[in-house]
C-alpha cells in the first residue's frame, strides 16, 4: 500500500508533529510504502530524511487561511498526488486536512484524517470555531475516516455536526514503549517539577508560574522545556515576581526522555488539548501528572491515582494539587508507578499502529 502523509507546518516538531513522524516510520517499516507533504522547509523535513522518510516541500501550504495560497496549494498538491499515485491520503492539520480532502475527492482517492484537536474546540476564539465549524462539516462528506485522538473529541464533532457516527473512530495516540523510567535518586529537599510544551495557544505558562508564586520558594524547582511567542511574557513574570532562581528556561531540546526521567513531576496547564503525547511520556516514564482537565487529558489521567486534574483557571486547585505532589515523595512514586502501569496498557506506540492500519485497510479494502 502507498501511503500519502499531509500536514501543514515544518517549522514545528508539536505533538501532531511527532504523532505524524512515528506513525509514517511505523507504517514504512510495516512494509508499506510512505511519503509526506508538509509545508515549507523547517525542522519536521530534517526529522522525516532522518528516518529514512521521504518528504515533499510545499510551498504554498500555509497555516493562515488564504484564498489565493490555498487554491494554489490546491493545485500543487493535486500534482504531487497524480505524479506519486497513492492508495490512501491521510492527512493530519486542519489546513491541510481541509484541502487534502478536496484533493483527494476530485480523485477518488480513500482520504483519512486524524483531528489532534478540533479548531472549533472550547477555548477558541468564537468566529474562528464557527468558521472551522462549518468547514469540517462540509469535507466530512469528503472523507473516508475521521480519526479523533479521544473520545472527548468524538463527541464534540458528533455535537457539532461533524460526521455521522460511523464515519468517526477514536484511536488514542500512542508512544513507543521505551524502559528509560523516572531515576531513583535519594532523598531531597527540591521537588523537581517539569512542563514540555511550546509557548503559545494554547498552553497557559502564565496561570502556572503565578499558581507556583503562591508556595513556598525553598522546596520546588520549575523547568520549562520548549520555545514559542509566549516565551518573553513568561519570563519577564518570572523576573517580576523575583523567582529567578525557581525556574529554568531550557528552550527547545532533543533530550525530553532524558531530562523527563530526573523530574518528579509534570505539569502541562493548557486551555484547550486533544490528547497531549506529552502526557504520554510523562506517563512512560513513571512520572506523576499535574495537568488541566481539558480535551482527552482525562482520558489519559486518572484523577488522584495517575495524577491530579485541575479544573481550567482555577488556581486555588492548582495550588493545592503543587503543594500535595510536592509535599510527599510516596504519593509521587505510587501515581508515578500507576501512570506507567495505565501507559502500557493503553496508550504504546504499537497498539495505535495496528489499530490505525486496521482503518487504511477498511478504507482502501486491502
Amino acid at each position: 500500500m502507498k501511503v500519502l502523509y499531509v500536514i501543514t507546518r515544518s517549522d514545528v516538531i508539536g505533538g501532531a508533529s511527532v504523532h505524524l513522524l512515528d506513525l509514517a516510520n511505523g507504517v514504512q517499516e510495516a512494509g508499506h510504502e510512505v511519503a509526506i507533504v508538509v509545508g515549507g522547509h523547517g525542522i519536521f523535513i530534517e526529522k522525516a530524511r532522518e528516518r529514512g522518510l521521504r518528504c515533499f516541500s510545499a510551498v504554498h501550504l500555509v497555516r493562515p487561511l488564504s484564498v489565493i495560497s490555498d487554491f494554489r496549494f490546491y493545485v500543487e498538491f493535486r500534482r504531487i498526488v497524480l505524479e506519486w499515485k497513492p492508495d490512501l491520503i491521510h492527512a493530519h492539520s486542519s489546513k491541510a486536512g481541509i484541502v487534502g480532502r478536496l484533493v483527494a475527492k476530485t480523485l477518488s482517492i480513500p482520504c483519512v484524517f486524524t483531528a489532534h484537536g478540533w479548531a472549533f474546540t472550547e477555548g477558541v476564539a468564537t468566529s474562528r470555531r464557527i468558521l472551522y465549524r462549518c468547514i469540517e462539516r462540509l469535507v466530512a462528506n469528503f472523507t473516508s475516516k475521521i480519526i479523533t485522538v479521544s473520545d472527548y473529541d468524538r463527541s464534540l464533532a458528533l455535537r457539532s455536526g461533524v460526521g455521522a457516527e460511523d464515519l468517526i473512530v477514536t484511536i488514542h495516540n500512542g508512544m513507543p514503549s521505551v524502559t528509560e523510567e523516572a531515576s531513583v535518586t535519594g532523598p531531597s529537599k527540591v521537588t523537581r517539577l517539569i512542563m514540555v510544551a511550546r509557548f503559545d495557544a494554547p498552553k497557559d505558562h502564565v496561570f502556572l508560574v503565578r499558581a507556583l508564586a503562591s508556595l513556598p520558594r525553598s522546596d520546588w524547582a520549575m523547568e520549562f522545556v520548549g520555545d514559542g511567542p509566549t516565551m518573553p511574557e513568561v519570563k519577564n513574570l518570572v523576573s517580576e515576581l523575583g523567582l529567578e532562581d525557581r525556574f529554568y528556561f531550557a528552550g527547545a531540546c532533543s533530550d525530553v526522555s532524558e531530562r523527563l526521567s530526573k523530574s518528579d513531576v509534570f505539569c502541562l496547564i493548557s486551555n484547550w488539548e486533544g490528547l497531549p503525547l506529552t502526557v504520554l511520556e510523562a506517563m512512560r516514564t513513571g512520572l506523576p501528572v499535574i495537568a488541566s482537565r481539558v480535551g482527552g487529558v482525562p482520558e489519559a489521567v486518572a484523577q488522584q491515582e495517575t495524577g491530579i486534574l485541575v479544573d481550567k483557571h482555577d488556581h486555588d486547585g492548582l495550588v493545592s494539587a503543587l503543594s500535595t505532589l510536592i509535599g510527599s515523595r510516596d504519593l509521587r512514586s505510587k501515581m508515578g508507578g500507576m501512570g506507567r502501569t495505565r501507559f502500557l496498557s493503553n496508550f504504546t506506540f504499537e497498539l495505535m499502529l495496528q489499530r490505525t492500519i486496521s482503518v487504511y485497510s477498511d478504507v482502501t479494502k486491502v
